[in-house]
């Protein structure tokens, strides 16, 4: 089978990282954001992995 033609699929969660480097801050104050942004959908009744945030949702509650 051919790898040719195959995308990568685009990842639909951000890590600490990805948010450190979009918000130019430390990883450190990636994973509080990371944090915060979970707790809210907690409260939702939405279940979350920790260190990770739905790309979608950050980009809702981050003014770019």
């Amino acid at each position: 089978m051919s790898v040719q033609g195959v995308k990568k699929q685009e990842s639909k969660f951000l890590c600490a990282a990805d948010v450190a480097e979009i918000l130019q801050v430390s990883e450190t104050t990636a994973y509080r954001i990371i944090k915060r942004l979970n707790d809210e959908l907690k409260q939702q009744g939405k279940i979350v992995t920790a260190g990770k945030v739905s790309k979608r949702y950050f980009e809702e509650k981050v003014y770019l």
